[in-house]
């Protein structure tokens, strides 16, 4: 069993309920952002399921010059502490550079370190600095034990207050991520909590004429496998309109089918306890 990290309020690993990171791939209306939050507490509610609401001030690895990276630092970050003030969520979001991180550490609940980001020493060693616990994705060109030196990078700075380990798949030739489920056992073995990202890991990345695609008919399936295993928390970005989304709609879950999809993952997980994670 992996220890336990506090996101907020909400408990991750050691045998807590499965937890929820969720909500718009990247900051776009103050509507959509109270939507989406409204929808999730109302769902993960109904379900005794833990929430962080996760949106992204910025997505600065885009793959084109021309794509939407959200409304910027200063003002993604007061958004984000509107949401949190407002609704009483705790709150995740990515840092990109070490200078982003103080400042973030004002106002979220937790860190999250990006994939292409994950073998960013200073970044890593900055967030484990900041005084908040911090999500690190595993790269898209990472083996899963690689993940046992992003912890070491992390684990012994004076301030550091705990990680989670996600994992978002792997590239698979051009354009294609795949998930080795391999992978949340492998990363579990360094004793923190496994986060599995349901609906980066059905992107497809710089496939949609200089955007990134998506197929999130897979996300279900992917969700439940994982849930199978006894992952800790569950990524999932949502929003009202996927197919209208400035970012990511391929890959992001409508906000109308979440409680189906949800009720389904915790059925599965319920099930895990005697799965190699537990």
């Amino acid at each position: 069993m992996s220890k336990t990290v506090y996101f907020g309020s909400v408990p991750i690993g050691g045998g807590a309920p499965l937890a929820v990171i969720a909500g718009p791939c990247v900051i776009e209306t103050p509507d959509i952002m109270r939507r989406a939050a409204e929808t999730l507490i109302k769902v993960t509610s109904e379900l005794e399921l833990g929430l962080i609401y996760k949106s992204s001030f910025d997505k600065a690895n885009r793959s084109s010059l021309s794509s939407f990276r959200g409304p910027g630092f200063e003002e993604g970050l007061r958004r984000l502490e509107n949401i949190k003030n407002e609704f009483g969520l705790p709150i995740i979001s990515d840092v990109h550079e070490t200078w982003q991180v103080a400042p973030s550490a004002q106002v979220l609940d937790a860190l999250q370190i990006p994939a292409f980001l994950a073998r960013q020493t200073d970044l890593l060693c900055a967030a484990a600095d900041s005084g908040l616990p911090v999500n690190v994705k595993k790269g898209q060109f990472m083996a899963p034990d690689d993940m046992g030196l992003v912890v070491g990078k992390m684990v012994n700075r004076p301030d550091f207050k705990g990680l989670t380990l996600c994992e978002r798949g792997t590239t698979f030739g051009y354009h294609n991520l795949v998930v080795d489920m391999r992978s949340l056992v492998i990363m579990r073995e360094f004793g923190w909590p496994v986060v599995f990202d349901a609906t980066h890991c059905v992107q497809l990345p710089s496939a949609k004429d200089g955007a990134s695609g998506g197929d999130r008919r897979f996300i279900p399936h992917l969700a439940k496998a994982a849930a199978a295993i006894g992952v800790d928390a569950l990524f999932l970005e949502t929003h009202p309109r996927p197919d209208l989304a400035l970012c990511d709609g391929p890959n992001q879950w409508p906000l109308d089918r979440l409680k189906d999809l949800l009720a389904q993952v915790k059925a599965v997980h319920l099930l895990s306890n005697a799965s190699p994670l537990r």
